[in-house]
């Protein structure tokens, strides 16, 4: 298990992640149905399955850095992703590089994927006018999930790194 944040941010290196700008995927799994506290917006029931969360790496570190954040649960949290992260599994990311922000693109798009539904309006869109960057799939969803966002026709690339 990783230890450090710099494990993490070495771990998406080796996985061959860059520090640029990008937009990128989190798929969360759930085996709980507890409630979780997200900030001011108040408390989301989790449901056991699976979650997507859109996000952008704009700045210093970029995808690499904001991966290597997102791989452990954050000890003080900043970003609405980082109080579901610590009662959940991240599975898999999916990322591409682009100085321009993607995520409300990505969000409308995971939106009107069939299955989908959103679990807490406003989950990480509190800076926009998307209804949400969250969205949960049943379990029994997950190859079906991620067949359509890995065949999809953007430039997602893919990373698993070793927990």
């Amino acid at each position: 298990m990783l230890t450090s944040a710099t494990e993490s941010n070495t771990a998406f290196a080796r996985c061959g992640v860059q520090p640029r700008p990008g937009t990128y995927a989190l798929l969360l799994s759930s085996a709980t149905d507890q409630l979780s506290r997200v900030g001011r917006l108040g408390s989301l029931r989790l449901q056991q399955g699976y979650y997507v969360y859109i996000g952008s790496a704009l700045g210093p570190g970029g995808v690499r850095g904001r991966l290597a954040h997102h791989m452990r649960p954050a000890e003080r949290p900043h970003w609405h992703i980082d109080y579901l992260r610590a009662k959940t599994t991240l599975e898999r990311v999916w990322f591409c590089y682009n100085r321009k922000s993607r995520e409300h693109d990505w969000a409308k798009r995971f939106a009107a994927m069939t299955g989908a539904s959103v679990p807490m309006a406003v989950f990480g869109s509190s800076d926009c006018g998307c209804e949400a960057h969250l969205f949960f799939f049943k379990g029994g969803d997950f190859p079906r999930l991620i067949g359509i966002i890995s065949s999809a026709r953007h430039s997602f690339k893919s990373a698993r790194p070793a927990l």
